[in-house]
Formats: structure tokens, C-alpha cells, sequence
């Protein structure tokens, strides 16, 4: 089986439309949706028409349950962005959405951790910044979950772990927003390096052991920097470009 797991959209339908595309020159069984889908100061009504056409297995992140919940005051900008652009249907999509998935007994959707979709999984924060997180801190983040295979996102930072049972923790890394700022715990920075737009395929071998390929494709990051720009957000305009925070 091979699945193609996409992440952290953040309505960039040009990065979407690209990795889509080399999915499907690669072939795949099944391709998954771990959120964080709309927001930004792209086109999210575009991209939620795109992905409800496809009827992807999806679940939701963070930011849809922001969009879903909080007043337009208390949004960030990308958020804020977004909401004033999606129609009852979006909403209507997003809230259908559930928060993980099971797409067989093993394998798990989840956008942070198991229990959070706000808490990092395969990263850690601390007050010096961000890092790799160790095995230690990876399995008390699983809760007890024993599933061979979990596909998380988030953290926009593409990463794979192997548990000392042999199962596979796997972070596809950022389809649209290769970096960014936040302040939860500690300010930090999350940043891919690259431009580039970024999926994960996971295939189970004939053992029955999953391994995983991150791959990173070349799309027209130029444009989007330019639409962030004239959209009023120079820092996206930076991490498009660069994968970096300045």
C-alpha cells in the first residue's frame, strides 16, 4: 500500500496544484489531508473548491478549528483572511471535518499529536528555540498509541521517526508555508530551508513495516510571494521565497 500524505496547505493552490500533479505521476493508492488547509492570505476559497472536489480523506488542524470558532476579533491575520472569503459551504465542509482518522486499524491521521492538534510531535520547543524532539519526548507525546503507521503535520517541518517498536511516526512537512513564526511556549521559529512544496508518500513493504519518502517539489513560489505582498504580508512573502524567517 502507498499512501501520499499533503499538509499545512494554507491555501497556496499553486504549491496544491503542483504536488498534486507529482502524485499523480508517482502513483499512489490513497492521498491523505492532515490540515491546516485554508488560512492565509492566498486564495483559500480556491483551494477549498479545489480539495472538496477531490473528497480527499481529511481532517482537520488548528486553524480550521479556529476559523470554525473564534470571533473575528480574537483572529490572526491568516485566519481572519481566510474567513472573510469562504462561503456557508467551506464552513459547512470544514465542520464536517473530523479532528484524526483511522484510513485502516494501523495507520492514524492526526495534525499535532494523538491528543493535540496544537502540541508538536516530532519537534520540540524550548525557550532557546526549536529542535528535533528525542524519542522520549515522542512517545510520552503518543499517549500509549500503538498505531504502525501515524501521519501527523503542523509544524511545517518535514521529518520521520522510527519507534523502538518498529513503527513509523511521519511529518510530510508544509505544502504551502515552508516557515514561520510563533510564540507558544517560547518565540520560535519553524523552518524548512527550501521553497520548496513538500509531501511525504508512506508505503508498507511486503513485512508489513512502513517507510517513508519526503519529497519536495519545485512549484512557482515567485507568484505567491508576489500575492502575499500585495496582500499585506511581506513575512509570508519571505518564507515563500526562502523556506527561512528572514
Amino acid at each position: 500500500m502507498r499512501i501520499a500524505a499533503i499538509s499545512d496547505i494554507h491555501g497556496n493552490l499553486a504549491a496544491l496544484d503542483a504536488v498534486l500533479a507529482d502524485i499523480a505521476a508517482r502513483g499512489v493508492d490513497l492521498t491523505v489531508n492532515l490540515g491546516d488547509i485554508l488560512s492565509g492570505p492566498l486564495q483559500p476559497a480556491e483551494t477549498a473548491d479545489r480539495l472538496i472536489a477531490l473528497d480527499l480523506p481529511t481532517i482537520r488542524g488548528n486553524h480550521e478549528r479556529q476559523l470554525l470558532t473564534l470571533p473575528p476579533g480574537k483572529m490572526g491575520a491568516s485566519d481572519a483572511f481566510a474567513a472573510q472569503r469562504l462561503s456557508d459551504g467551506h464552513r459547512a465542509w470544514l465542520a464536517a471535518l473530523p479532528i484524526d482518522m483511522r484510513i485502516a486499524p494501523d495507520v492514524l491521521l492526526c495534525h499535532g499529536t494523538p491528543a493535540s492538534d496544537l502540541d508538536y510531535y516530532l519537534d520540540h520547543v524550548e525557550e532557546t528555540g526549536s529542535r528535533a524532539a528525542t524519542p522520549g519526548e515522542i512517545e510520552a507525546r503518543s499517549g500509549g498509541e500503538t498505531a504502525a503507521l501515524i501521519l501527523c503535520g503542523h509544524t511545517h517541518v518535514p521529518r520521520a521517526h522510527i519507534r523502538a517498536g518498529g513503527g513509523l511516526i511521519v511529518n510530510p512537512g508544509s505544502v504551502g508555508l515552508p516557515a514561520y513564526e510563533d510564540d507558544r511556549p517560547w518565540p520560535h521559529v519553524m523552518q524548512a530551508g527550501s521553497p520548496h512544496a513538500r509531501y511525504v508518500i508512506a508505503e508498507r513493504g511486503v513485512e508489513g513495516r512502513w517507510t517513508a519518502e519526503l519529497i519536495a517539489i519545485d512549484y512557482d513560489w515567485e507568484s505567491a510571494a508576489q500575492l502575499s505582498e500585495e496582500r499585506g504580508r511581506p513575512d509570508w512573502a519571505v518564507a515563500l521565497r526562502t523556506g527561512r524567517m528572514g
